[in-house]
């Protein structure tokens, strides 16, 4: 099954399912904040991607400078465990990864969760790739794509969907990075860049896969 096919059966789901409501509110608020947001500002294909380190599961601190060193890398910004489109995009990778690799790539995700709940992540999808801890979205501000939740949503997500996100990212600032896939080449620049606000649609395996094709023969 694909990816998209599967985001679009956990909405599905999701819909047949939530409290009466909560679909429209969260397609209103999707609408919202993609009118909103300052899309000018992401990091598009062709920029220079800034150099960061950050913690994995266990503290050790992964740099994406010394993981160019051994070729192409996939970056994927998600919201944490607790969100399941993540779960089943993180999950779609996982099974692409040989592709990826035969490719020339390796896959790092990254969430403003803390520590913890990227293990959790890893262990709940049998995850064989770095899943990394941004802590106050520090790396995910860099790119450009970081938003602060609206009150109004950052209650429904506590209240209807039990998501404590102070408790689940260490801070209160009610920020998430929205949904973003960067295909970053041995330069250091973004040959692929995929990022909007509808955390249903993500960016397919056989994309990623193409461009990093494309940025070995760059």
């Amino acid at each position: 099954m694909s990816l998209e096919q599967e985001l679009a059966d956990q909405n599905a789901s999701f819909e047949a399912s939530a409290p009466p409501g909560a679909a429209a509110f969260l397609n209103a608020k999707i609408e919202e904040l993609t009118a909103t947001f300052p899309f000018d500002s992401v990091l598009k294909s062709g920029d220079l991607v800034p150099e960061f380190s950050l913690p994995g599961v266990r503290g050790e601190a992964i740099s994406l400078l010394e993981t160019l060193a051994g070729g192409p890398v996939v970056l994927s910004f998600y919201s944490g465990t607790w969100c399941p489109y993540c779960n089943i995009q993180l999950a779609a990778y996982e099974r692409a990864l040989p592709a990826i690799a035969d490719a020339g790539g390796c896959l790092i995700a990254i969430s403003p969760q803390k520590p913890d709940g990227s293990l959790w992540m890893i262990e709940k999808n049998n995850l064989t790739f770095d899943v990394l801890s941004d802590a106050g979205n520090a790396v995910a501000r860099q790119f450009g794509l970081v938003y602060k939740l609206p009150d109004d949503l950052k209650a429904a997500y506590s209240s209807s969907f039990g998501v404590d996100l102070p408790a689940v990212n260490g801070d209160d600032s009610g920020e998430l990075p929205i949904p973003a896939t960067f295909v970053i080449g041995n330069n250091g620049r973004a040959r692929l860049a995929h990022a909007e606000i509808d955390y249903r649609r993500r960016l397919p395996p056989e994309a990623i896969i193409e461009a990093l094709r494309s940025s070995w023969a760059a």
